[in-house]
């Protein structure tokens, strides 16, 4: 049964534990088991991967597109290797971590279903964030600006966002149930980066949350 969580934002909601990260990358720690085996997938900088080595002493993998990021993550000391979600994923074998977590890159995917289901092959569990373009401020500024949305998840002009797959919090549960997942844990946050109320209807998720993070597994 799929648990959606008000977590204990106590160090969250400051969003400065530790060492400043943001809220998101907080929860998905909290997701994961301390001592695990984890990929992180589009890695960025290794903000995450390194939030997660001295938090939950993970065993930490991760591939990132840029090369930029890359040797941002390489001068950290952190294992990251170059790659691209929607075409290396299939290179590795079922099973092979305990963790496989996509951070706010979910909507940069090409095949983001094809992204998902091997996510939910290579790892025991998988864990997703991503912004809610179902948000009131995003519905806001179609309905009255009747131009594509900017905030602060979503900063790019449509002309030069890397961003191609834009999704809601209702049809990332659509795409769970066509990938075979199974949602165990869910949390939406508000603009201010506080949890919303986790007994909500998810129709005040979707209107309300401007980012989610999932934590999946595979359905038996």
């Amino acid at each position: 049964m799929l648990t959606r969580i008000n977590h204990d934002l106590t160090m969250a909601e400051s969003a400065r534990n530790p060492g400043g990260s943001r809220v998101d990358l907080l929860v998905v720690a909290e997701m994961v088991a301390p001592g695990a085996k984890v990929l992180d997938v589009g890695c960025g900088d290794g903000e995450l991967l390194r939030l997660l080595g001295e938090t939950r002493r993970v065993d930490g993998r991760g591939i990132e597109l840029s090369r930029e990021g890359v040797n941002q993550c390489v001068a950290k000391g952190l294992a990251v290797i170059q790659g691209d979600a929607d075409t290396d994923l299939s290179d590795y074998p079922n099973d092979a971590f305990d963790y496989v977590i996509l951070s706010q890159t979910l909507q940069a995917t090409r095949h983001p279903r094809v992204v998902l289901e091997h996510m939910l092959r290579i790892g025991r569990h998988a864990i997703v964030s991503f912004p809610n373009f179902g948000h009131w401020g995003i519905r806001l500024q179609l309905l009255f600006g009747g131009q594509m949305p900017r905030t602060d998840n979503l900063p790019y002009a449509w002309w030069e966002s890397p961003n191609i797959h834009f999704c809601t919090i209702k049809d990332f549960r659509e795409l769970c149930g066509v990938a075979g997942a199974k949602m165990e844990k869910a949390v939406a946050f508000n603009a201010w980066g506080r949890a919303l109320r986790f007994n909500a209807p998810w129709w005040f998720w979707n209107l309300l949350g401007e980012q989610a993070v999932f934590l999946l597994s595979r359905r038996k």
